[in-house]
């Protein structure tokens, strides 16, 4: 009976680990076409309840999300990454600092223009850090590519 209830502990330690590694941030990734040269980039992070994203403008101590686009000659961004969602500020006694973060859904938004004619992709990378009120995750970076036609 031992050897039983030891090897049924071995065989759940790795399903209990593994859960505990779940990303509680889920990426989906879409464009909207302005006009004919415009497009808006639009990264869409929903979170799970009891976890939090903090801005682009976090505040001082966690990882700020941040959006890095790989070089194409025929794709030019404008402006800064826009936040579209409900920003929250708390301060927070481990950072020792008032942050700015999401809960639930935010959008972040990009304006691109595309020179020419031709079909493109926009790719690049999401940095961001996740906490609850217990923990925080580590930094996390997620690839992307946008279809531009």
């Amino acid at each position: 009976m031992k050897k039983l209830l030891v090897a049924l502990c071995l065989f759940a330690l790795p399903a209990l680990a593994s859960a505990q590694l779940a990303d509680p941030v889920k990426w989906t990734f879409k464009t909207k076409k302005i006009d004919a040269k415009n497009y808006d980039v639009i990264a869409t992070a929903t979170i799970e309840k009891g976890w939090h994203l903090y801005a682009q403008d976090a505040g001082e101590g966690p990882i700020p999300t941040s959006f890095k686009f790989a070089k194409n000659p025929l794709v030019a961004t404008t402006g800064k990454v826009k936040e579209d969602g409900k920003l929250k500020k708390a301060f927070d006694k481990n950072f020792d600092s008032e942050l700015k973060y999401y809960e639930n859904t935010v959008n972040f938004v990009q304006r691109v223009t595309v020179k020419g004619k031709a079909a493109t992709k926009l790719k690049g990378s999401v940095e961001f850090m996740v906490c609850d009120d217990h923990q925080c995750l580590p930094p996390t970076e997620v690839e992307f590519a946008f279809d531009l036609k």
